[in-house]
């Protein structure tokens, strides 16, 4: 069970994972769920984030590190995708399953230019997220978040993509939401990482320390709060309404 939520923005990515994984017996009865990582960081450079079983997520990362090695991520975003895809595809033959078992997110830089590239679930085909369609969400809570993300999107930045502090803060608010609603499955503690330009002026992928969330948290707080007070002052403006008559209790 997982909450994955991918943010491309004006001047990096942002990628958000909630900790929990499941145990499961068979394919049907889940036993127990434990603490664990889901994104992971290839090279200083890359972020990889799946959905679906842990040792597939540990075959895909072993090929976006060896894609790394070799300089695979200086080509053509697009090519990128596609190399990314057919390895996987092929690594899954190796011991006959077929695709729909895991999909992931991948953000990576091209030339000065950041690139999110999501993995479809049901055939791992890529996709990469443009200025139109800048934000994504996989996993078992998919259905929660794609609907609060597309909130977001209306309220906040309905022009442009976020820049990367913005991006933090929808991704926060985004998992801290569906780790509330969720059926079960996805937990605490929220995971953010971010590819951005560093100190240097060189591209740094890393994953954000969890008082670097903080500050939005107090955020999310302050504009639940804003939400409030929107609607206490609703009722005071609103003219009286008579109350509703009880219904008579039956004998």
């Amino acid at each position: 069970m997982t909450a994955i939520v991918g943010i491309l923005c004006k001047n990096g990515v942002v990628i958000g994972a909630d900790s929990s994984t499941t145990f499961v017996h068979g394919h049907q009865f889940r036993t127990i769920e434990q603490p664990t990582e889901k994104i992971s960081l290839i090279g200083d450079h890359v972020i990889v984030a799946g959905t679906g079983s842990v040792g597939l997520d540990q075959r895909f990362c072993a090929i976006v590190k060896a894609a790394w090695d070799q300089k695979l991520f200086q080509r053509d975003p697009i090519a990128v995708g596609k190399k990314l895809s057919q390895d996987f595809l092929r690594d899954l033959q190796d011991t006959f399953l077929k695709p729909g078992q895991y999909g992931a997110l991948v953000a990576f830089p091209f030339g000065h230019r950041f690139h999110l590239c999501e993995f479809t679930l049901s055939d791992f085909q890529p996709e990469l997220k443009t200025e139109k369609i800048w934000y994504c969400s996989m996993g078992s809570a998919q259905m929660i978040m794609d609907p609060f993300l597309a909130l977001m999107r209306e309220v906040y930045w309905e022009d442009s993509p976020p820049d990367i502090q913005d991006g933090v803060f929808a991704a926060t608010w985004t998992i801290e939401h569906a780790i509330k609603v969720n059926p079960g499955g996805v937990n605490k503690p929220i995971r953010i990482a971010v590819l951005e330009l560093g100190k240097k002026g060189k591209t740094h992928a890393r994953m954000l320390e969890d008082s670097e969330l903080d500050e939005h948290r107090q955020n999310i707080k302050e504009a639940k709060e804003q939400l409030r007070k929107l609607r206490r002052q609703h009722q005071e403006l609103s003219p009286d309404i008579p109350d509703v008559p009880k219904p008579e209790k039956l004998k």
